[in-house]
């Protein structure tokens, strides 16, 4: 029986009603993300349209989940929200903090050991206020959701961007910061702007070396890193139905990758084989009651450029895979024409490691397709010439694939297997000779591929592609291989192909697990303690931020004007840097310290206006925060692509950091920002960028009459005593504007107690 029934029932019994009046009030049929939104309104039923990019609107979730690593802060700040429990079902998984480095069972002793703290705060924290606790080594939090908490028609937010993946079992599930699931743990509405829609029609049908990873790598050249900020991806089609559940699930999850709110799927047979495969077959009896409410309206898929803002067709029986890279997810090569590319850029060809797994793909079926091109390895008289790791999804995943015997096929081919967690996906890998950063190649089947992010070295060219794809050349050691055309030379000297990867949706023998790794909280969790040490570099409770003084901002010297590309792994970085998660100030230490400053080209160098040296960035916002000195930061396009972490907001926040002036935000990271008591601006006129110079004192002018849509000027005092007066735009609406003179979102919560 599935987790929260109860809850998945209510949720049900109220969407026909509020479905139909949502097509009432909008005025024609609906999409799946309408009727899904509509449905979650915390007003109930609908009584107004709202308008796609737009309006903000307030929602009820149905739940949240959260990984060790941001549910660290989420639950400092849900301490201080005088709650005794949470008002909707919540989980903590702990997959973040275990290190990749020997084996599994190594790995994770060591991670339980120097993690004893954390986990014991989470779990106490759990226990105290209702929260379902899975332990380390149980799996990655979107995996984990999907074979227990997901749910056809259901609305949920999640401290990480790849909540979405959820999507796959046709929920609308969107990637937030501790803030945002604070606030929806202690009961209050949680507000997102009305998101625009693509709709993306697949037609055919996957066929040989093309996999579900391929759709969506595809997808992520055609719309680039923000291209789908703002909006809702919703698949459909015939090519849709065609595909495994968990395949659905890898597509959702890398919609991140575009900047997407979140991408979603319509209930059907694969998601009621999935369900029914993972004990949650009374899921299943109940979505298929209410199935006319789990997709579009039959007109809005046979019209789709009357519903949709913008719609992408593709024929799945055409898809060829793709391998995308180096550096960013949206460099799209088609399989065919990866060599001729790789050797006009000069890209390292030697395939020095493949990894497979992640919350991205590591599924059963994708396992066992790669388990089988593992197998002709020693059928085919091959050696692997690249290195080669699986991180299993979850110890679900990892029980069968061992009880199935794709492990031990795996280890004759010299595979690793790490524990289940996110180990090298976002950089908890001790890869060893990373620290030489020599230049090299690796290609994996995760999401992301920063600079630096799997290994710490910024010269390690990491590529995306399906775990079939990734296996194929790790075997091969060979990144102009094309399995789908080319041969090996095997020990007999003879020529041999790789046979199209074969595999299984399900395991034909079910899955089978002895321990899950998941603790109940207490039923009554009044007197559970939670400690947290005064003397921890791990932990530190939160002092509230200072809220607005009532007047404009002047005199404020530039930190840094961040050059490129700045994600949140540039702002506040990962890997070691997790241990800190709960420590607000011993974190902050890594505020931007992987940006490009564009006054030297040099990261974490910038000049210290009080005393003209030139310093790291966390040395020099503490020297401005001791002097009492604000400052701002600016930056380039899509300022913030990437994690949900909100500690990229609060770090510059918690030093002193007033303005994050940009071309444009990456979606979570200015809803961060705003909750945190920043303020949040955009160039009204982009190539203004242009004119801030190294040395510059900002003033903001205009906040004493803060309003909705209405622009703030920005004096740019330059060293030689000149000014210039810019325009910046905000999306602050009034609601937002409160918290930016309280001083935070929590801080108002407060207030309203």
């Amino acid at each position: 029986m599935a987790f929260d029934i109860e809850m998945i029932k209510a949720t049900y019994a109220r969407m026909g009603e509020r479905v139909e009046a949502a097509r009432k009030v909008v005025g024609r049929p609906l999409t799946l993300t309408e009727k899904i939104l509509y449905s979650h309104l915390s007003e109930g039923l609908s009584t107004q349209k709202y308008e796609r990019g737009k309006s903000y609107v307030d929602f009820n979730p149905d739940r949240v989940a959260m990984q060790d690593a941001t549910a660290q802060m989420a639950l400092l700040q849900f301490m201080t929200a005088g709650k005794d429990r949470v008002a909707v079902p919540s989980t903590v998984h702990c997959d973040h903090l275990i290190q990749a480095k020997v084996t599994a069972s190594t790995d994770l002793a060591v991670a339980n050991k120097e993690n004893e703290e954390v986990y014991n705060f989470l779990s106490s924290v759990s226990n105290k206020y209702g929260i379902g606790f899975w332990k380390p080594g149980a799996g990655i939090i979107h995996q984990v959701v999907l074979e227990n908490y997901a749910f056809p028609g259901g609305l949920m937010i999640g401290t990480d961007s790849h909540t979405v993946n959820a999507g796959g079992l046709g929920m609308i599930a969107i990637g937030v910061g501790g803030s945002d699931a604070m606030d929806v743990m202690a009961g209050m509405p949680w507000e997102l702007k009305m998101p625009k829609l693509i709709g993306v029609k697949l037609t055919g049908k996957l066929s040989g070396w093309a996999s579900a990873k391929d759709v969506i790598l595809k997808v992520a050249g055609i719309l680039t890193v923000k291209g789908g900020t703002d909006k809702v991806i919703e698949y459909f089609g015939e090519g849709a139905e065609s595909l495994s559940c968990t395949g659905k699930g890898t597509i959702c999850n890398m919609g991140a990758e575009v900047g997407a709110t979140t991408s979603t799927f319509g209930y059907d047979e694969s998601m009621e084989r999935y369900l029914r495969a993972t004990s949650r077959a009374d899921v299943a009896d109940l979505a298929n009651t209410v199935k006319a409410h789990l997709t579009a309206d039959p007109e809005v898929y046979a019209n789709p450029s009357a519903y949709f803002d913008e719609v992408i067709e593709i024929n799945l029986s055409e898809l060829e895979p793709y391998v995308n890279g180096p550096f960013t997810p949206d460099l799209a090569t088609p399989i065919s024409k990866l060599k001729e590319v790789a050797l006009a850029n000069g890209w390292p060809m030697k395939v020095d490691v493949g990894l497979i797994g992640s919350c991205t793909n590591s599924s059963y079926e994708d396992i066992s397709r790669a388990a089988s091109l593992a197998e002709q390895v020693a059928a085919k008289k091959l050696k692997t010439k690249g290195e080669f790791t699986i991180t299993p999804g979850s110890e679900l995943v990892r029980y069968t694939i061992a009880k199935d015997g794709y492990v031990e096929t795996f280890n004759k081919i010299g595979a690793e297997v790490f524990a289940n967690a996110c180990g090298p996906c976002i950089g908890m890998w001790a890869r060893t000779g990373a620290d030489k950063q020599e230049k090299n190649t690796i290609i994996h089947s995760f999401n992301r591929n920063f600079k630096a992010r799997q290994d710490g070295n910024p010269n390690t060219y990491a590529f995306v592609a399906s775990p079939e794809i990734v296996t194929a050349l790790a075997i091969a050691g060979d990144l102009g291989f094309n399995p789908l055309t080319d041969t090996l030379i095997n020990e007999d000297g003879v020529a041999v192909k790789l046979d199209e990867p074969k595999g299984f949706e399900l395991p034909v023998k079910g899955f089978s697990v002895e321990d899950p790794g998941y603790q109940a909280p207490a039923a009554n969790g009044s007197g559970v303690q939670v400690v947290v040490a005064p003397t921890s570099t791990r932990l530190q409770l939160l002092e509230s931020f200072k809220a607005w003084e009532g007047t404009d901002l002047s005199g404020l010297k530039l930190l840094i004007k961040a050059k490129g590309k700045c994600t949140t792994d540039h702002i506040s970085m990962a890997g070691p840097w997790l241990k800190f998660r709960g420590h607000l100030d011993n974190i902050s230490n890594n505020l931007l310290i992987g940006a490009t400053n564009f006054a030297n080209e040099k990261a974490n160098s910038v000049k210290n206006q009080l005393t003209g040296a030139y310093d790291a960035v966390p040395a020099v916002q503490r020297a401005y925060k001791a002097a009492g000195v604000g400052s701002i930061v600016v930056g380039d396009e899509n300022y913030g692509e990437g994690s949900s972490r909100e500690h990229a907001a609060m770090e510059p926040r918690h030093l002193g950091v007033r303005v994050v002036l940009v071309k444009s935000f990456a979606r979570i990271h200015e809803t961060n920002l705003k909750k945190q008591g920043m303020l949040a601006l955009t160039f009204a006129n982009p190539a203004d960028y242009d004119k801030i110079q190294e040395n510059d004192v900002l003033d903001i002018v205009g906040l004493t009459s803060f309003a909705p849509g209405v622009q703030l000027t920005v004096v740019l005092n330059h060293a030689d005593g000149s000014k210039e007066e810019i325009k910046a735009n905000h999306s602050y609406n009034d609601g937002q504007i409160g918290w930016f003179k309280a001083g935070s979102a929590l801080n108002l919560l407060r207030q309203q107690k």
